[in-house]
């Protein structure tokens, strides 16, 4: 609670300008579950945020899920060890909390989809903006798709060529052959794949799917 009110109460009678001072605030404050909370409020007004706020959001998800990432990546490798040790009993009780991960995990990445795909790119207003709001949904869709198993995760890896969040995840993992490894003809190999194998496929585009796919 915060003043004696719950924090979404208090919420609800905050103006935009004060929830994004409290989402820095928490930010410093390495507060992500409360920043999370802030920046959904603004996210979910259907306006159009600016590149700051923006950011923000993109922050505060990005931290909030963060943890849990590194944790189920720990636990998992812990479960592979107990495997191989033959401990049927530790396997079973790592596994047991490895799902309790995930299930937060899917929360998380359920929660920043549903919030963009409702929201922020029905009402992004640039291509600039749609296109950032893109390659976060392909961020989370990819997150979502290291602990997802069986049909989850081969689902995701059947997304045909001209599909966004596969576009997405393209542009994507070529900005970061550039920025971090800086490697540009790598980078440079993987979007124009990316494009080559979209062009053959544009004739069989959904028309839900057109505009986003092209635009990226």
């Amino acid at each position: 609670t915060a003043g004696g009110k719950p924090l979404s109460a208090k919420m609800a009678e905050e103006s935009h300008e004060e929830l994004i001072y409290m989402a820095k605030l928490t930010e410093q404050a390495e507060r992500y579950a409360d920043m999370v909370a802030f920046m959904k409020k603004v996210a979910t007004s259907d306006t159009e945020l600016t590149v700051e706020e923006r950011n923000l959001l993109s922050v505060a998800y990005k931290n909030y899920i963060g943890a849990p990432r590194a944790s189920w990546r720990v636990v998992n490798q812990i479960e592979q060890k107990e495997e191989v040790k033959g401990n049927e009993r530790n396997v079973r009780l790592v596994q047991s909390y490895r799902k309790k991960i995930e299930a937060e995990l899917a929360n998380i990445c359920k929660d920043i989809l549903d919030v963009l795909e409702k929201h922020l790119i029905p009402h992004s207003g640039t291509g600039e903006s749609k296109v950032f709001y893109l390659k976060m949904k392909g961020d989370y869709h990819r997150y979502h798709a290291e602990f997802a198993g069986g049909d989850e995760r081969k689902q995701a890896a059947e997304l045909s060529p001209t599909h966004p969040i596969r576009l997405g995840l393209a542009l994507n993992f070529s900005v970061f052959y550039y920025e971090v490894l800086n490697m540009l003809d790598r980078a440079c190999q993987l979007i124009k794949q990316a494009f080559d194998d979209a062009i053959v496929e544009l004739d069989n585009i959904g028309e839900d799917l057109v505009n986003d796919s092209t635009l990226i």
